[in-house]
């Protein structure tokens, strides 16, 4: 048989690997206004986080700001035993993982139950009117929110003229004068701040789920209650585990500034917390080694722990950031 075949002329790799390349370029030129902004990210990333991070050697060394980081003389592990055995350790400790964990138990299911009631209401310009006044504190920095807060709950205060008048305490408090209420501000103050902000991811999540699902449970009989439950939540499962394990990895990390403005001495023994510590410890006391040492094992923690929850949560439900 003579029949005409085509046969496949192989192309050289080197043109082959020419042609990508000109259609890399090609592309990029036709991106090249979103390339510089995102080179213009990029660059503020490096300059911002990754720059400093040459800095960590300090916790290694016996930096002072006299002299230079490459000129300090070598500690070793010094800093990191004087922190163990530092006679702070147990109660820095104690505060930082009591208010966190408190957060994450009371204060992350919140903003997902805020969502599903929101997400059930019907008029929206009630629910638009919720919303805005739920999240309007997260706009306010702690400054101020700590000026009112000290205001509130001063002898003087809204919060004793109003247990004073329900007969609930005999005489005013300094709510901020003692150690036992500290926590309980802490928690209720951050709730007040960040529900409404915390709840808009959840509904942006909620926004995407198909109205199919939610027909098809209808004509099944389920009520509003268990489309909340049998369609929303599962829906929604992805969000609320990535946002989970990002809470459990930033469970040593208090909230410095809504801290600093509300702690005294009066309350230190329930208002010290690593953030805190570092703070005094680098910053007013000049010890910028040992400080540094003690962000350092607060770091490597709560890598642990996004590794660890990032590990539990694609076992158990096969969701995860990596």
């Amino acid at each position: 048989m003579n029949a005409d075949v085509d046969i496949p002329v192989p192309i050289p790799k080197s043109t082959a690997v020419k042609g990508q390349a000109i259609r890399l370029l090609r592309k990029l030129y036709g991106q090249r206004y979103l390339q510089v902004m995102a080179l213009v990210g990029v660059a503020w990333m490096i300059v911002f986080n990754y720059v400093p991070m040459y800095g960590i050697i300090i916790a290694f060394k016996d930096f002072n700001i006299i002299k230079s980081i490459s000129a300090a003389p070598w500690a070793g592990l010094e800093h990191f035993r004087a922190f163990w055995d530092d006679d702070n350790l147990g109660y820095v400790i104690k505060n930082t993982l009591g208010m966190s964990l408190l957060k994450l138990i009371i204060g992350f299911p919140l903003p997902i139950g805020f969502a599903l009631f929101l997400n059930e209401l019907r008029s929206m310009r009630f629910k638009k009117l919720v919303q805005t006044i739920s999240y309007l504190p997260h706009f306010l920095s702690w400054v101020i929110l700590g000026g009112i807060l000290a205001t509130w709950l001063a002898d003087v205060g809204i919060i004793n003229k109003m247990l004073l008048a329900l007969n609930v305490i005999e005489e005013p408090i300094s709510y901020l004068a003692e150690a036992q209420y500290f926590w309980s501000i802490i928690i209720t103050s951050d709730i007040w701040k960040e529900l409404g902000w915390s709840a808009i991811i959840y509904l942006a999540a909620m926004s995407g789920v198909s109205p199919e699902m939610y027909e098809a449970a209808t004509i099944d009989g389920a009520g509003r209650f268990q489309k909340m439950f049998y369609v929303t939540l599962p829906s929604i499962k992805g969000t609320i585990t990535i946002l989970f394990i990002l809470a459990v990895s930033g469970i040593l990390n208090s909230n410095f500034d809504q801290i600093l403005v509300l702690k005294n001495q009066l309350n230190e023994s329930a208002s010290n917390v690593i953030d805190v510590y570092v703070y005094q410890v680098g910053l007013q006391q000049s010890r910028f080694s040992y400080a540094t040492a003690v962000g350092l094992i607060k770091s490597l923690i709560s890598l642990v722990l996004l590794l660890s929850a990032n590990f539990i949560t694609k076992r158990l439900n096969n969701t995860s950031l990596f």
